[in-house]
């Protein structure tokens, strides 16, 4: 593919579900909080945010949404990558398991590739971190969630905007 592509990474801190991957050209302050609002409909609002100090999570506009949102929005330290060591680790295996592997002629295929890739990652893939287990594995057995509710949940069907209680969320711009 042809030009620059940025992937927004997005995973929940309780049980390292990648709650989105969007690939763009490019991820101004206004994109992000788009996406934010969208990803708020599907799986409801989150207590916090980290983020490290990129442009587009520094911009006062981000900051003014998270605050009428009424959103912690918490900054890693510059330089110290491992304070959002989850989404780094996140960041590794999504360029190992799909940028280092393939070739995509458009942001289009490889938005459609990467989202058969996050089902894989949270459902099927299991994590040394978690014990072993998937994330939405954790998630049962750790979670609010159960056998008799997981129907319910959104990760487990198509309909994109059921609302569940998270508490915080990791966002990182993958380089």
């Amino acid at each position: 593919m042809g030009g620059k592509f940025v992937p927004l990474n997005v995973i929940d801190d309780f049980n390292r579900e990648a709650l989105m991957v969007t690939v763009n050209n490019s991820l101004p302050a206004q994109r992000v909080i788009n996406e934010l609002d969208n990803l708020i409909q599907w799986r409801g609002k989150p207590e916090r945010i980290r983020v490290d100090n990129g442009p587009e999570f520094i911009a006062q506009k981000m900051k003014d949404w998270c605050q009428n949102n009424q959103i912690e929005l918490t900054y890693i330290q510059p330089g110290k990558p491992t304070q959002n060591s989850l989404i780094e680790r996140f960041n590794r295996t999504f360029r190992q398991e799909v940028l280092d592997c393939y070739m995509f002629e458009s942001t289009r295929q490889m938005q459609n590739y990467v989202n058969a890739w996050i089902w894989i990652y949270n459902n099927e893939r299991p994590h040394s971190g978690l014990n072993y287990m998937t994330p939405i594995g954790f998630l049962l057995k750790y979670g609010k969630l159960n056998f008799e509710t997981a129907e319910e949940f959104p990760t487990f069907q198509q309909e994109k905007f059921k609302i569940i209680d998270w508490n915080s969320l990791v966002l990182n711009v993958a380089n």
